[in-house]
This record gives C-alpha cells, sequence and structure tokens, in this order.
C-alpha cells in the first residue's frame, strides 16, 4: 500500500489537532523511511519481479526490522516519541496518535501483502495479499485516502477561501501518482525504488505543511 497510508494521517489530525499534518505524514510512512534506508544500506532485502502480484512487482523477502510486527511496533514507540519535538500542548495524545499513526501502516500492510510480514523474527509471515487483485486493492486505496481527506476537511475547516481547493487538488495528486504507481514501468531496482520512495514521502510531507498553511491550521 502506497497512498492509501495517507488516509490515517488525514482522519488523525481532528483526534490530536496541536500534531502538524507533515509529522503525521512522516509517521505513516515511517516504516517505509526505515525500509527504504536499510535497502539502500543492504541490511533488508527485495527483489523486482514484474509481475509479482498484480498491484506491485515488490518481492520483499527480507524486512524483518521494519515490517515485523515486532520492529513495527518497536519503531511506532520510537516516532511517537520524536513527534513530541513539534508538538506543545496535549502531548499525551500526541504521543498516542503519532504512534498509532507509524503502526496503521503495518495494519494496512497487513491487507494488501502477500505473506512477507513477520511476527517474529523472519518467521511466521503474515499478509492477506489483495495485491494480487489490482482491481481490489487499487480502489480500496484510493477509498482510504478519500475517506480520511473527507473527515481531515471536514473537522478541520479552512480559514481561507482557496484551503478547500489546495486540498483536494493536493488528494487529486495524489491519487495520480498512485496510478502511475500502478501503471507506470517498474523501478529498475530496490535501490532506486527505495531513492523514489523517500523522495516521493518527503515531498508528500512537505506539501501536506502547506495544506496545512493554507487551511490556516499551522497558525492555531
Amino acid at each position: 500500500m502506497f497512498i492509501g497510508h495517507y488516509g490515517p494521517a488525514f482522519a488523525a489530525k481532528p483526534i490530536a489537532k496541536p500534531v502538524p499534518l507533515w509529522v503525521l505524514f512522516v509517521a505513516v510512512q515511517a516504516l517505509d523511511f526505515c525500509w527504504s534506508a536499510l535497502i539502500l544500506l543492504g541490511v533488508e532485502k527485495a527483489r523486482i519481479t514484474p509481475g509479482f502480484t498484480q498491484a506491485s512487482p515488490l518481492d520483499l523477502y527480507y524486512m524483518p526490522y521494519t515490517h515485523g510486527l515486532v520492529g513495527a511496533l518497536i519503531l511506532s514507540v520510537l516516532f511517537g516519541a520524536l513527534g513530541l519535538a513539534f508538538v506543545r500542548e496535549k502531548r499525551a495524545t500526541a504521543f498516542a496518535v503519532i504512534a498509532a499513526a507509524v503502526f496503521s501502516h503495518w495494519l494496512l500492510d497487513l491487507i494488501v501483502h502477500v505473506p512477507d510480514l513477520p511476527l517474529f523474527g523472519d518467521a511466521m509471515k503474515v499478509g492477506f495479499g489483495l495485491w494480487r487483485w489490482m482491481w481490489i486493492s487499487l480502489p480500496l486505496e484510493l477509498a482510504f485516502l478519500a475517506a480520511g481527506a473527507w473527515v481531515y476537511a471536514r473537522a478541520v475547516p479552512s480559514r481561507t477561501r482557496l484551503g478547500d481547493l489546495w486540498l483536494w487538488l493536493f488528494v487529486a495528486a495524489m491519487a495520480a501518482v498512485e496510478l502511475y504507481a500502478e501503471f507506470g514501468p517498474p523501478p529498475p531496482t530496490p535501490a532506486a525504488e527505495a531513492q523514489t520512495a523517500l523522495l516521493a514521502y518527503g515531498a508528500l510531507a512537505l506539501l501536506a505543511a502547506l495544506v496545512d498553511w493554507g487551511r490556516g491550521t499551522a497558525r492555531s
């Protein structure tokens, strides 16, 4: 799952309004930020296998530190604590929401991945495998994104005229990125995929900060 992860980021903002939206955007992709770094370092492993599943060419055969259940829980707590550096109010709630946003990544991956998410070490791998059927997984991703953005738009009203327009243009652009990822050429190497992921996640977090600014929430 890629764009679908941002649905929980949008939906979490109303629960903890002092948390910047960009922090939530980083949180929901924190496991993949770490995965990308470990792929580039050669610690975790993947293969590009076109047709591996309908929705993804990635054979994620070794990622116990970032996408194992134990590792995901540890990273959720760690990033929840780190996120408090950007929050001044309601810090206990903020910690819980940020940590939950991080762990939501593992839960959503569980839905779409084939069994490659280890429960312990590199063993007992799970995954419901909806990536095998793109006509199911792709609408699901877009639905998660749209639902989260709708919750955000309703619960965090814009204070500027252009706030809503910018939000929905951003959501439409994210959907377009997802469509390109699904139907475009596969990445040439796992390292190239990791580099692209880091750039994409960073860019989307920056744009999420602009969404906050455009709606006036960054000044609340």
